[in-house]
């Protein structure tokens, strides 16, 4: 039996979770939504981009084949809307939890001119429109649209519920209210915005109209944000494992490794999740996207693919997505 976590925020591993049919190759997941539902919908860069599950673990499907260039980011609506994020088409696809499209963001195929050369996440010269390799979306409580954008950009860009563009923010750099590589987002239930700044090692906060509020230091290339009703913020980090450029500060000795913190909203650390071993269920290579059910549990998606490339490793030697369950 895996455990993480004391007194009452402890999870569990649920080995063997996903019942994957034998023709289906996940290859790896960036991100992971859950519906009204339970129903779970596992965004790969497989084959299938959609593989749903109910929580059980039962295979329900799949969609998005032909649609997607390169899965990213994920987000589920009130209304059970799937929001997808797909950074090398540059664009964000709204659509039904059975694949029909609704809405399109960004022009795709068509990246904005932020100078970036390809591969290098420093050369971002100057912020740019919508998008760049857009990395992530949160929806506000009025249903506007905040996306952060991203791998080749230096901005958050909010949308109004019809995808008109209200507001962007943010430039390149490491100061209040620059980026290096915008990563994941997070709209808090009072419209606050966190947003993963992953090569500067830190989640800024600011205000719904992108006022810099503060930031959370100690966050070890922070991935993904996700918010539980009873205030919890759970952040995938990719750590140091697979030696990815950063800009930010180094980590303390023996810190630093891959881990799902678990985080009050200010940024305090309850609980980590993972553990020394990446290969060992319930340990971490590179955890990418987290979701919660309505009961609590918790799924963990990760690109374990690209990073064991990066290691030289297999990547059937990695965990690829893992569900484990809140126990109390």
């Amino acid at each position: 039996m895996v455990r993480f976590g004391s007194g009452d925020l402890v999870y569990e591993l649920v080995e063997g979770w996903a019942k994957i049919p034998p023709a289906i190759d996940l290859v790896e997941v960036p991100a992971v939504g859950v519906d009204s539902r339970d129903r779970v919908y596992v965004f790969t860069r497989g084959e299938h981009p959609i593989v749903v599950f109910d929580r059980e673990g039962n295979f329900l499907g799949t969609w998005g084949e032909g649609v997607f260039t390169r899965p990213h980011g994920i987000c589920v609506g009130q209304d059970d809307s799937i929001y997808c994020v797909d950074d090398l088409d540059h664009t964000v696809r709204k659509c039904t939890p059975e694949g029909k499209v609704l809405l399109t963001l960004g022009v795709p195929g068509r990246p904005a001119d932020s100078g970036y050369v390809a591969g290098d996440f420093l050369s971002v010269k100057q912020p740019a429109p919508p998008f760049n390799r857009p990395t992530n979306l949160a929806l506000a409580a009025d249903g506007s649209m905040f996306v952060s954008d991203g791998y080749a950009n230096c901005r958050v860009h909010k949308f109004s519920p019809e995808g008109r563009l209200l507001l962007s923010w943010g430039e390149p750099g490491s100061g209040p209210a620059q980026f290096r590589l915008v990563h994941g987002i997070l709209v808090g239930p009072d419209g606050t915005v966190y947003v993963g700044d992953r090569m500067n090692s830190r989640v800024q906060v600011f205000s719904p109209g992108g006022e810099y509020l503060g930031e959370w230091p100690d966050v070890y290339q922070p991935n993904d944000l996700f918010l539980d009703p009873e205030g919890h913020v759970f952040v995938p980090e990719l750590g140091y494992l697979a030696d990815l450029p950063r800009s930010g500060p180094a980590p303390a000795p023996g810190e630093g490794r891959p881990r799902v913190t678990v985080r009050d909203l200010a940024g305090r650390v309850l609980l980590s999740l993972g553990g020394p071993e990446p290969t060992a269920p319930g340990g971490f290579l590179a955890p990418h996207g987290v979701r919660l059910d309505s009961r609590g549990d918790l799924y963990v998606g990760e690109v374990s693919a690209t990073n064991a490339k990066r290691l030289g490793r297999d990547r059937h030697e990695f965990n690829v997505l893992q569900k484990f369950v809140r126990v109390r």
